[in-house]
């Protein structure tokens, strides 16, 4: 099924357009589960997994769709990549659509070994681990069409998507993104090239396997982007602990409700630390975290048109 066509499914499915950020650290991670860390070989990699477990446990009866950053399992090794992995499959299992955050890019047959690792679907009868298969994954699109087309290649084949970077929410994003060459910034150049590639992708949902990461915490340029790219769904990062506020990302919409996925990575997954919920909860960190997604559903619904999902 395209990869479009099952995300909107899952959207209207759970009424609302929520994508929780999976990023485990050490130092942030529960009481119950940090105590248990004295240094010894394997003890971050079950505490990972035992982390991302549980959150998706929470998650997975209230949101659509989880990402997972790459980076923060990286950073451990073998152990961490491990956990990783689990944690992806786990999700899949509870009927979670599932983003592979590693912003990958690279030409040629590089490029098509990236998305064949984290995208492609393993043959049947396939050992345990030898893909990914993800159902989405972010990537760069600095290198151009090179560097694009053989993700969409394989994306298409298998019916998985891809979110290009195009507005992103860090404060330095204006640092080459508002550059001007031939008269417009260089993220509209990429928005431009974005639309001409997914264009060919549409699935019946009339949205693109292409999507764009844009930020919530530039909220005039992706009111401007959302008119620029009809048919691509946007991956809206930056909400919550980066300042973004649901009025920031109400133009992301359209009249339905549909077009885009808001994440929310550390304010959901490290909730039990806001004293708002640690107070509330006493102690039980899952329940904090519970209330922080109902809330953030119900905040996304006063102020944008997922509110009518709801319908």
């Amino acid at each position: 099924m395209h990869f479009a066509d099952r995300l909107s499914e899952a959207v209207r499915r759970k009424g609302n357009a929520t994508l929780v950020g999976i990023d485990p650290r050490p130092e942030n991670l529960p009481r119950t589960l940090k105590e248990k860390l004295s240094g010894k070989p394997g003890e971050i990699g079950e505490a990972f997994t035992r982390f991302g477990m549980n959150v998706v446990d929470v998650v997975a009866p209230l949101v659509p769709a989880v990402k997972f950053q790459a980076a923060f399992y990286e950073a451990f090794g073998l152990e961490g990549i491990e956990a990783f992995y689990s944690s992806m499959v786990y999700a899949r299992e509870k009927g979670l659509i599932v983003l592979f955050d590693g912003k990958r890019n690279d030409i040629g047959s590089t490029a098509e070994a990236y998305a064949e690792a984290y995208l492609e679907t393993p043959a049947e009868g396939a050992a345990e681990g030898t893909r990914w298969d993800a159902d989405a994954l972010t990537i760069n699109p600095y290198l151009g069409t090179d560097g694009v087309k053989p993700f969409v290649d394989v994306a298409a084949k298998h019916g998985k998507g891809l979110f290009v970077l195009v507005r992103t929410s860090n404060p330095s994003a204006r640092d080459f993104q508002d550059l001007v060459a031939d008269g417009k910034p260089i993220y509209r150049h990429v928005a431009e090239k974005l639309r001409d590639w997914a264009e060919p992708q549409r699935g019946t949902s009339g949205y693109s396997l292409l999507g764009a990461v844009v930020g919530a915490t530039y909220p005039a340029e992706l009111a401007e982007l959302r008119e620029a790219l009809p048919g691509v769904i946007f991956l809206v990062p930056g909400y919550g602990s980066q300042g973004g506020k649901a009025a920031d990302v109400a133009a992301a919409f359209d009249e339905n409700g549909m077009g885009a996925i808001v994440n929310n990575s550390r304010g959901v997954t490290f909730a039990y630390e806001r004293p708002e919920y640690a107070q509330r909860f006493q102690g039980n960190w899952q329940a904090c975290i519970e209330q922080a997604v109902r809330d953030m559903n119900d905040d996304l619904a006063a102020h944008t048109n997922a509110g009518r999902l709801r319908a």
